[in-house]
């Protein structure tokens, strides 16, 4: 019986459909990435914005077609899912399970009666079948209990659950001894780990994520360290400490913002000012020179005026971010702010989205013109058509020039992917650098 997963979301849901790969394999699925070669089709899905569950829905049709063709086919549905959505989609799939259900998989796709005798967290403790071969994503805690008026997840992935320390050390251990080169923790709001299970180890004190880091970091081996996705009001003196004696720890931060304006983040329920975060800015650059910070924005917020727009956009060129993630604001049933009326057009939010982009882009060039004529550790990650690709440790990615590079150095050897190089920054552009080995 074949299988095959399609993934919308965000890098949990990546992480989540590594670990749906690995159970539908320990019992006896094969995959397979013809579509219509399927007997089993596993949609891990994202309710976050209505843009992914449209897409969903644009599958329907063609499910329908596999189903005429292959009697043993089924399609299966889990992810982050509201109850609303949850309903209309029934009809549409053979059986859908909540992602914390992994384990019982197959009593669930035989539609058997579930004795749910394991913790409904264990599913993390799954090792997953990973898709590359140098980057591995480990969750080390999910939920949130944050509750952002516009935000989904704690109604979808329930509240906050931290996994032991032991665990996540010992899948981490694990990854680096087969050889994964980047690790990248993962958490819906992942600086506010902690284990809920005290340990006498630390003097029945929680572990702390800066704790954790420390931990991962001690390591010898030769590998690069990140995390996603952070929440401003979480991200401690301790943490930013440990990032910029960290050996491991890239220079990179990804820190949602969200709005520029102090009202439109008071209706957010965001727990912090512009001036909070401008602050915190400040100080991580001080102690982290030449980190590379990202950010999220969403713009259309119910009842945002031109105004407060205009705050976001100076917050921008302020802050003059690497990355911005930008969302045009869409209701999501069950959430404080799908009760206020969605009175921004669509119109006005694309040519806000527009905006920032203009900006971003003067930012991000200039940032990365900085890096020009610097020799920079890259990790090579991708060859396509004889060009080689590759990440800085600060989260830029990088195009090689091979021609270039063999007239710098006459016994110039090809980049291998998964090798670490040294490359000189001979170009810069908004979205990316180039380089050459040196």
């Amino acid at each position: 019986m074949k299988y095959h997963l399609i993934t919308f979301g965000c890098q949990m849901n990546k992480s989540d459909s590594e670990r749906i790969a690995a159970r539908l394999q320990n019992i006896g699925y094969e995959k397979t990435t013809d579509i219509k070669q399927s007997d089993l089709i596993i949609v891990n899905m994202c309710s976050v914005r209505q843009s992914a569950v449209d897409r969903v829905y644009g599958l329907a049709n063609q499910f329908l077609e596999l189903k005429k063709k292959n009697v043993q086919f089924k399609v299966g549905l889990t992810g982050c899912l509201l109850n609303q959505d949850r309903k209309k989609m029934e009809k549409f799939f053979d059986f859908i399970f909540n992602i914390k259900d992994l384990n019982n998989l197959e009593k669930i796709i035989l539609q058997q009666k579930i004795d749910f005798e394991k913790s409904p967290q264990d599913y993390l403790s799954l090792l997953p079948k990973i898709n590359s071969k140098i980057s591995a994503f480990v969750p080390i805690m999910t939920g949130c209990n944050n509750f952002c008026s516009y935000c989904v997840v704690p109604y979808t992935r329930g509240r906050e659950f931290s996994r032991p320390e032991q665990e996540i050390i010992k899948e981490v251990k694990s990854l680096i001894k087969k050889g994964f080169l980047e690790i990248i923790l993962l958490g819906q709001n992942v600086n506010s780990y902690h284990q809920n299970i005290k340990t006498l180890r630390h003097k029945n004190k929680a572990i702390n994520f800066p704790k954790l880091l420390q931990m991962i970091d001690n390591f010898s081996e030769n590998f690069w360290l990140t995390f996603l996705t952070s929440h401003p009001k979480d991200l401690s003196d301790e943490l930013i400490k440990v990032m910029a004696q960290s050996k491991k720890i890239i220079k990179y931060l990804h820190l949602p913002v969200q709005s520029g304006d102090n009202e439109i983040l008071k209706k957010m329920n965001r727990h912090y000012t512009v001036q909070d975060y401008k602050n915190l800015i400040k100080k991580i650059r001080k102690k982290i020179p030449g980190i590379t910070i990202s950010t999220d924005i969403i713009v259309g917020f119910p009842g945002e005026t031109k105004k407060q727009f205009k705050n976001t956009a100076r917050l921008l060129k302020k802050i003059k971010f690497d990355q911005v993630y930008i969302a045009q604001y869409s209701p999501r049933a069950g959430t404080k702010a799908a009760l206020i009326k969605d009175d921004v057009l669509k119109e006005e939010k694309h040519q806000r989205e527009k905006t920032l982009n203009k900006i971003l882009e003067k930012t991000a060039l200039k940032n990365n013109k900085k890096l020009i004529g610097q020799t920079l550790e890259i990790l090579v990650k991708n060859c396509k058509n004889n060009q080689y690709y590759g990440q800085t440790k600060n989260f830029k990615n990088v195009k090689i020039n091979l021609e270039k590079s063999n007239k710098a150095e006459l016994f110039f050897p090809q980049p291998k992917i998964g090798q670490f190089v040294k490359a000189k920054i001979i170009k810069a552009t908004p979205w990316g650098l180039e380089g050459i080995i040196n």
